[in-house]
Order: structure tokens, then sequence, then C-alpha cells
């Protein structure tokens, strides 16, 4: 199993950034992808979830109306739009993906958020 995010850098309070996960090694598809972030000096939090089957979607409430987890199973890809960003958006993003009770991460995006 391997995620690898990217997309991540430095963008302006209100700006935008799209942050893609590429998955491999297991069935995309079935699975559900989650997005999380962590700030300097706190716990990784979880920040969206899209399901693997019946195309749901789940938001931190700091996120919802501002950014749209979504997913391409035939690329095998999940992305996070990030729209109106804040100050307080500026985490490393992480890409993560539950197997047989295994959390597997990815090596996180950097996003910061400042003018």
């Amino acid at each position: 199993v391997h995620v690898v995010e990217s997309g991540g850098g430095l963008v302006q309070p209100g700006g935008s950034l799209r942050l893609s996960c590429a998955a491999s090694g297991f069935t995309f598809r079935r699975y559900d992808m989650s997005w999380y972030r962590q700030a300097p000096g706190k716990e990784r939090k979880l920040v969206a979830t899209a399901t693997g089957t019946g195309g749901g979607t789940n938001y931190a409430d700091s996120v919802k109306g501002r950014f749209t987890i979504s997913r391409d199973n035939a690329k095998n890809t999940v992305y996070l739009q990030m729209n109106s960003l804040k100050p307080e958006d500026t985490a490393v993003y992480y890409c993560s993906v539950v197997q047989w009770g295994q959390v597997y991460w990815g090596q996180g995006t950097q996003v910061t958020v400042s003018s």
C-alpha cells in the first residue's frame, strides 16, 4: 500500500489550492480515503473522508463549505480542493487509507497560508 501527496505550497489568505493523493497497491475503489492535517505543535486531525462506495463525503466542521474532497477511481487518486484558505489552515496535509486495521500514511505535503 502506497499513497503519495502533492500540491501543497504557499498561498495568500482567501486563495485556493488543490491537493492530490496518488494511491497504489490496493483496490482503490473499495476503500475510504481520508485527508488529515497536522499543524506545528498540535495533534493530527481528520479533515475530510471520501467513502469507497456510495460516493459519500464527510468534513470537519472547520472546513465545511470551503474544502471539497473528491476521488477518481480510474486514476486511483483522491483530491482535496481548498478554497477561501485561512492562516489557521496552515499545516502538513496527509492522505491516508485503512486496510485490515492498518493505517497507511503518505509523507505529507506542506500548506502555508500567509500574506
